[in-house]
């Protein structure tokens, strides 16, 4: 791949895309999960993007279930789960991997450009965050445990 942009991605709701009708845009890219302690992120991830979404930021969620078995529902399930729970309106894309065999394209693409703690590539569990410029580059990796709140400063520098 020669650029994030250029990426096949199925929505939630099935439909093929890529990510170029984002480009231009901050994309803040998150692998996420119904049943993982780190759910409640969902509220964050929301409100960031509802605060900073007409200044150009995109958050992009990804359903995995490759850690702890946290994401065993259908996209529909999903779907409906993000929206009654935590009132998600952020794209919301069909479940993937992160890791292993069968990686995703997007996150092998991720990994590539922005390694983990002491330069690991795997990602480590659910609500993984990556933060992408206006200009497709990948800028920053964060760990799970890193709630939305403290990634504001750094996406609006971006923005």
């Amino acid at each position: 791949m020669t650029d994030i942009y250029s990426i096949p991605l199925k929505t939630i709701e099935g439909k093929e895309i890529t990510l170029e009708k984002y480009q231009g845009k901050v994309l803040l890219v998150v692998n996420v999960a119904s049943g993982c302690g780190f759910t409640p992120q969902y509220e964050g991830l929301e409100e960031l993007y509802q605060s900073l979404k007409e200044r150009g930021l995109v958050v992009l969620g990804f359903p995995c279930n490759q850690f702890g078995s946290q994401e065993p529902g259908t996209e529909k399930e999903i779907q409906t789960f993000c929206q009654t729970r935590y009132d998600v309106t952020f794209p919301l894309f069909a479940k993937i991997d992160v890791n292993g065999e069968h990686t995703h394209p997007l996150y092998a693409y991720l990994k590539s450009h922005q390694s983990g703690l002491f330069g690991t590539d795997a990602v480590k569990w659910n609500f993984t965050k990556f933060l992408i410029d206006r200009k497709g580059e990948v800028v920053a990796r964060y760990a799970p445990q890193t709630s939305p709140r403290k990634l504001r400063p750094d996406i609006e520098k971006l923005l």
